[in-house]
C-alpha cells in the first residue's frame, strides 16, 4: 500500500571545532556573504533533551527533525509521505511490510538498514526516566522479520491499521550506538548519529543549538550551511531579537505584538491553523487531592474532582471566547475536543462547553460544595502562547463560582517533572495531534496502562472503561471511515465525562525578516529546513 494522506536538567556542552567561532551572540547586522550561508532563529520552548526517544514533546521532536529521520514523514499539513521508507503495505492481517530507502548514510558514514530500525524499536520502551514515552507508537509491534537489509516486516497481534502513523513518530537511530545508549550521550553529542539534514556542532541547554548542514544528506539539501537555533522563552526578548536583527525568524509570535510587527518594514509572517489543543488536566488519582482545601485551608476528606458535577462546573465557569478574544487576541479557536475542524476524527456536533457560571454554581451545590473550595491551578509560563495569562484568567473565572484559585505558573521543565509524579490538582497543558485522533486518545485519555501503550501522558488518573474499549476497537478496525466513527465516539465519551477541560486550538504564527520565507506547519514545528533564503 502506498502512503496515504489523511488526513537532564544538567548543564552540558558538546562542541565541535567550529562551535567556538559561532557560539556567541550573532551580530545584529550580518555581512551579506555570511547571511547567505547562515541562519539564526529563535523559538519559545527549549527541548528537555536531544535524545529523540526521551520525551514525547514538540520542542524535542522538532529539534530531532534536524538530526534524525523517520520511516514515514509528513507534509506541512500533516499528510503522510515517504521518509526512510519508500513505501509500505499491509501484507496480511498481522503483517506490515516497509521497503527501506537505499543509499542513505548516517552522519558517521555507515549505511542505513533494517538493523537500525530494529535497534530503535528495542530502545524506545526502555529509555530510563522518560517523562513521556514513545512506546505508545511501538506497542503494536510484537515481532520483526528482515527478508533483506532494506525490507522490514512488523508483526502485530491482530489487524492494526495505524502502523504508518506510528512510524511517523519514531526517529531512527544507528545500531552502532546500541539499544541501551544513555540519554546523556545524545545530549553531549556522542550518540547523536543520524541521517538528518544537519549535524550537531554544539548544544547549550536552555540557550542554543548550533548545527552544520549534512552535505551527504539523502534528500533535498536546505538552503543554510550553518544555523543557530536559539531558545528565548520571554516573548518580549524574542520579539526584540527579531527587530534588532539578532535573529532572522521567531516562532510563537505574541498576539499583542502582531499589529506592531505587521507595520514594521521588512517583517513578514507565515501562519496556519494548529493541530495543538490547549486544555486542563484534573487530578482524579488521589483520594484527597494535594492542592485542594476547604475555606479554612484544611484538606478535604474526599477529592471533589472525582465528581462529574464538579468537573462540569469547572468547565462551564470558563469563558473560552473571552480568553480567545482578550488573552489570545484572536490567535486561537475555542474547542470542546482535541481535534481541529476539518481534521480526521473531528466531531462536528461536539461544540465548546457553554459559558454558564450560574449553572456551574448550582452544580457545585448539588455536589455538596455550596461554598466552593480552594484549589491551585498549575501551568507553564514559557511553553504555550500566553500560557501564564490563560491560567490567570481561568483562576479569576473560577473565583466567581466560589472556587478560590491560587495560580502557580512555573517553567515548563518544572511542570513536566511535576506532571510525571502527578503533583497537581489542576494543570494547563497542550497536545499536538499527528493529524488523526488515536494519538490523542491513547496518549491522554485512555487509562494509564504502560504495557499497552495506553495513557502514556495520562498522569491525572482519569479512567473510563467505555472510552478504553472504543479506542481498542478503533485500533483494530481496518476500514478508515468506520475507524474514524469509532474514534469520534470515544472522543465524545471522554469530553462528556470531562476527562479533560478543553480550552482552545492555537494558531501557529511565525515572523521573519530580510525576505526569508517559511512553509507554515500545522504541527507547529519550526525547522531550519523549512526556511527559504531570500531570492
Amino acid at each position: 500500500m502506498k502512503p496515504t494522506a489523511p488526513h537532564a536538567r544538567r548543564r552540558a556542552r558538546f562542541a565541535a571545532p567550529v562551535a567556538a567561532a559561532i557560539g556567541g551572540l550573532l551580530p545584529a547586522a550580518l555581512p551579506a556573504a555570511v547571511s547567505a550561508q547562515s541562519l539564526s532563529l529563535a523559538v519559545a520552548a527549549p527541548p528537555t533533551s536531544l535524545d529523540p526517544h526521551y520525551h514525547t514533546l514538540s520542542p524535542n521532536n522538532m529539534m530531532a527533525e534536524h538530526f534524525f529521520d523517520k520511516l514515514v514523514s509528513r507534509t506541512a499539513q500533516a499528510q503522510l509521505k515517504p521518509g526512510l521508507a519508500e513505501s509500505w503495505r499491509m501484507v496480511d492481517d498481522t503483517t506490515w511490510e516497509f521497503k527501506l530507502r537505499k543509499g542513505v548514510k548516517f552522519s558517521d558514514g555507515s549505511e542505513f538498514t533494517a538493523e537500525d530500525v530494529i535497534t530503535t524499536l528495542k530502545r524506545v520502551p526502555n529509555v530510563v526516566n522518560s517523562p513521556g514515552s514513545f512506546s505508545i507508537y511501538t506497542r503494536a509491534v510484537i515481532g520483526t522479520e528482515v527478508p533483506d537489509p532494506h525490507t522490514i516486516r512488523f508483526k502485530t497481534s491482530g489487524v492494526y491499521p495505524l502502523m504508518p502513523y506510528d512510524m511517523n513518530n519514531i526517529f531512527i537511530i544507528s545500531h552502532k550506538v546500541g539499544e541501551n545508549v544513555a540519554t546523556a550521550d545524545f545530549n553531549n553529542g556522542k550518540a547523536l548519529i543520524g541521517t538528518g539534514a544537519y549535524r550537531l556542532s554544539s548544544f547549550t541547554p536552555d540557550d542554543r543549538v548550533v548545527m552544520t548542514r549534512n552535505e551527504d544528506y539523502w534528500d533535498e539539501k536546505p538552503d543554510w550551511k550553518q544555523a543557530t537555533y536559539r531558545f528565548i522563552s520571554n516573548d518580549g526578548v524574542r520579539v526584540a531579537a527579531l527587530l534588532s536583527g539578532d535573529v532572522q525568524m521567531i516562532d510563537v509570535v505574541p498576539p499583542a505584538d502582531i499589529p506592531r510587527l505587521r507595520s514594521t518594514q521588512g517583517i513578514s509572517f507565515a501562519e496556519t491553523p494548529s493541530l495543538r489543543a490547549i486544555y486542563l488536566k484534573l487530578d482524579v488519582a488521589h483520594d484527597s487531592s494535594p492542592y485542594i482545601t476547604d475555606s479554612g485551608g484544611r484538606k478535604l476528606a474526599t477529592n471533589p474532582l472525582r465528581d462529574l458535577r464538579v468537573r462540569q462546573a469547572l468547565t462551564m465557569a470558563i469563558n473560552r471566547q473571552g480568553i480567545v478574544d482578550r488573552v489570545m487576541q484572536g490567535a486561537a479557536l475555542p474547542t470542546g475536543q482535541m481535534m481541529p475542524p476539518g481534521a480526521n476524527g473531528y466531531v462536528p456536533d461536539l461544540p465548546p462547553p457553554a459559558y454558564d457560571p450560574n449553572r456551574a454554581k448550582a452544580l457545585l451545590t448539588e455536589a455538596g460544595y455550596p461554598d466552593g473550595f480552594n484549589i491551585s491551578l498549575l501551568g507553564p509560563n514559557n511553553r504555550y502562547v500566553n500560557d501564564a495569562q490563560i491560567i490567570q484568567a481561568i483562576g479569576q473565572m473560577w473565583q466567581r463560582i466560589g472556587v478560590r484559585t491560587t495560580v502557580d505558573a512555573v517553567p515548563f521543565s518544572v511542570l513536566a517533572q511535576r506532571q510525571a509524579r502527578n503533583d497537581m490538582s489542576a494543570m494547563l497543558i497542550g497536545w499536538a495531534t499527528s493529524g488523526e485522533p488515536s494519538t490523542a486518545l491513547r496518549g491522554v485519555l485512555t487509562t494509564r496502562i504502560p504495557e499497552k501503550g495506553f495513557g502514556t501522558t495520562n498522569f491525572s488518573g482519569y479512567s473510563n472503561k467505555q472510552l478504553d474499549a472504543l479506542v481498542e476497537e478503533g485500533l483494530r478496525t481496518a476500514d478508515d471511515a468506520k475507524r474514524e466513527q469509532i474514534f469520534q465516539q470515544a472522543m465524545r465519551v471522554g469530553m462528556e465525562d470531562v476527562g479533560l477541560v478543553m480550552l482552545h486550538m492555537q494558531k501557529n504564527i511565525w515572523a521573519l525578516r530580510g525576505g526569508l520565507t517559511y512553509e507554515a506547519r500545522a504541527d507547529e514545528y519550526t525547522t531550519v529546513m523549512g526556511v527559504g533564503a531570500a531570492k
